[in-house]
């Protein structure tokens, strides 16, 4: 997919891959089938970036790689864990280190499509994760996308190969990667 607009996904846990990052790649998966490029900073990739820290003079290029990525992509989907009732660690230090676009040209994420996921086990830090990864986005000048995806991993078990056999949420899953897909050429203008 040489030349194709960027989509990127953000998410997963530390250590092995979580149930979140399996559900975030099928999400890309139906990016890549609408015909955009994908790039996932999983859980290993969130691992290696350290705490930010604002007022550091350098950046580690695991760091300077993924605000990078964000720079160019034409959306994001984001999945995070519910901890607590809220989203984990990981994912929120790395949408911290946006704060390095805060003087570009389209700072943050500024007019993009962002999907968002959350995997809990029970229904009640789904909902309040989506929550707050919608007032994040928005803080980050983001457009949440119309749908988002809560999955009670109680009910709903991934497979070593990533699948799972409950259809309802794969098809949740596609659904938000075609949103982002589908509104992605409004931040190129294209959609004009």
């Amino acid at each position: 997919m040489a030349g194709a607009p960027l989509i990127v996904g953000i998410g997963g846990t530390i250590g092995a891959v979580s149930s979140t990052e399996r559900a975030l790649r099928i999400a890309l998966d139906a990016v890549e089938r609408e015909g955009y490029a994908t790039r996932l900073f999983g859980g290993a990739d969130m691992a290696r970036l350290p705490l930010y820290d604002p007022r550091s003079p350098s950046r580690t290029h695991h760091e300077q790689d993924f605000v990078a990525a964000v720079r160019q992509a034409s959306g994001l989907i984001i999945a995070s864990p519910g901890y607590h009732g809220s989203i984990s660690g990981v994912v929120k230090n790395a949408l911290d280190l946006l704060e390095e676009t805060a003087r570009d040209a389209r700072p943050y994420l500024a007019d993009m499509p962002v999907g968002l996921i959350a995997t809990a086990y029970g229904w009640q830090a789904t909902g309040s994760t989506i929550a707050a990864l919608r007032s994040i986005v928005h803080a980050l000048r983001g457009w949440p996308t119309p749908f988002a995806a809560a999955i009670n991993t109680q009910l709903t078990k991934f497979d070593e190969s990533g699948a799972t056999t409950d259809q309802a949420v794969v098809d949740q899953l596609c659904l938000i990667g075609r949103q982002v897909a589908r509104f992605a050429p409004l931040v190129d203008g294209k959609g004009d």
